[in-house]
């Protein structure tokens, strides 16, 4: 009896400690700290937090890399007015760090003090914002034919910021270079540019992007100057010119500075003084063309860093001419005399006979249409009314030596009593076969 108590006394001494040693793990690992790494903009603010699941009223502490302790459960141990409680509680500690500098990049530890001590470390990341990019290596103006180097440099990244060019936001290759300095990075770019008047106006940026630069970039731009010599060209109003119209000329040049005024010039020499041509500073216009503005036209721009001329070539075309037909001739033409005609004068224009006593004049050109016109149309009358007579009497043949043959008993007697004819009947006889 006493052997089988003693057996049982053993085995429940067995259980207990079983028991503790499973309680005794699972409290640990209840209360084990639980951290999380940070990454903060520089000049930003830092949250550290340490929680536990299961706390026991054991106290939690923060220290910095150096060891210092930070904070020990509300307690604040560090002087530091940019290290603020945040929440302090027996799961959790929550400190704050504000304006946070590179300075403060480390491994931050939460400790809880239970036997043994726990403790959990979180890497707390600072990121260097890069500096606003300068350009350098640009003077202003540029001579068409220079050749520079642009240099765009930023410092103060971490990590190395990576840096663009662009060329009117179309994006262009530079040569990049990196240096350390300290825990940030100097990044330099370079552009090598051979300058012609196509990059007079032309805006070069240089763009900076970087992990800490989330909503925007850092960015420069500068434009070019490029100062090169006139090039001038003629635009004109219409293609083809005809008589008796509108044409304007506009002499473009195209230079920097820019060539003002122009000169125009004809044929080498100055433009005719004529009211007809106005000069009004790059146009030259004329306002009714004729074959006299027939000849080249120059146009002649002029810097300091040179001169330049276009030519037009001016040939005025007749107008075409637009004339309808009329089937009917026209009725003959009074001279448009500013007083009424009297019965010589209409005498005259109809007849063609001119009063001696008058003063000779021009000749009248319509006049003399219209007296040969009535002239045609009598005659075209004449001719048709000819025509039909002759028509009409086509074939009748009728003599004075057949009169009163109609009562004769043949021929030969009809000739014989033909009148007027009695002696000479033999000389007269015909023969119809």
């Amino acid at each position: 009896m006493m052997v089988k108590q003693h057996m049982l006394f053993t085995l429940y001494s067995i259980c207990g400690i079983v028991l503790k040693d499973i309680l005794a793990i699972s409290g640990a690992q209840g209360q084990f700290p639980i951290v999380q790494n940070m990454t903060v903009t520089e000049g930003g603010i830092a949250n550290l937090t340490c929680r536990v699941e299961h706390n026991d009223n054991t106290s939690l502490q923060w220290s910095n890399p150096a060891q210092q302790t930070l904070f020990f459960g509300d307690k604040k141990a560090l002087r530091d007015n940019r290290i603020e409680l945040v929440r302090a509680t027996s799961q959790e500690l929550t400190i704050s760090i504000s304006e946070v500098t590179l300075a403060d990049e480390g491994m931050y530890t939460c400790s809880l003090f239970t036997m043994p001590v726990k403790t959990a470390k979180a890497f707390l990341t600072v990121l260097g914002v890069p500096k606003k990019p300068e350009i350098n290596g640009l003077t202003k103006p540029l001579l068409e034919g220079d050749q520079i180097t642009l240099t765009c440099v930023t410092s103060g990244s971490k990590p190395a910021a990576d840096v663009r060019w662009f060329k009117n936001e179309k994006e262009v290759k530079g040569a990049k270079e990196v240096n350390a300095s300290g825990k940030t990075f100097t990044v330099k770019s370079s552009l090598q540019l051979l300058v012609n008047r196509h990059d007079d106006g032309v805006a070069y940026t240089c763009r900076v992007d970087h992990v800490s630069l989330t909503a925007t970039h850092e960015e420069t731009t500068q434009v070019l100057e490029v100062h090169y010599a006139p090039y001038v060209e003629i635009k004109h109003s219409i293609p083809a010119p005809l008589e008796g119209q509108y044409l304007k000329l506009e002499c473009v040049p195209h230079g920097n500075p820019s060539p003002d005024p122009v000169l125009w010039t004809k044929d080498g020499g100055e433009l005719p003084d004529l009211d007809r041509v106005i000069v009004e500073g790059r146009e030259l216009t004329f306002m009714s063309l004729n074959k006299t503005d027939n000849g080249t036209y120059r146009c002649e721009a002029t810097n300091h860093l040179g001169t330049s001329q276009a030519e037009y070539k001016l040939v005025v075309k007749d107008a075409p001419t637009t004339s309808s037909p009329s089937t009917a001739s026209p009725a003959p033409t009074l001279p448009d005399n500013t007083g009424p005609l009297d019965s010589k004068d209409l005498n005259s224009a109809v007849t063609g006979n001119r009063d001696p006593n008058a003063l000779p004049g021009p000749p009248d050109h319509a006049l003399i249409g219209g007296i040969v016109a009535v002239v045609v149309f009598a005659t075209l009358c004449l001719i048709i009314v000819l025509g039909r007579y002759l028509a009409r009497h086509k074939g009748t043949y009728l003599t004075n030596e057949a009169k009163g043959a109609d009562d004769a008993p043949d021929a030969d007697t009809a000739i014989i009593n033909a009148d007027g004819n009695h002696a000479h009947a033999e000389e007269k006889k015909e023969y119809f076969i």
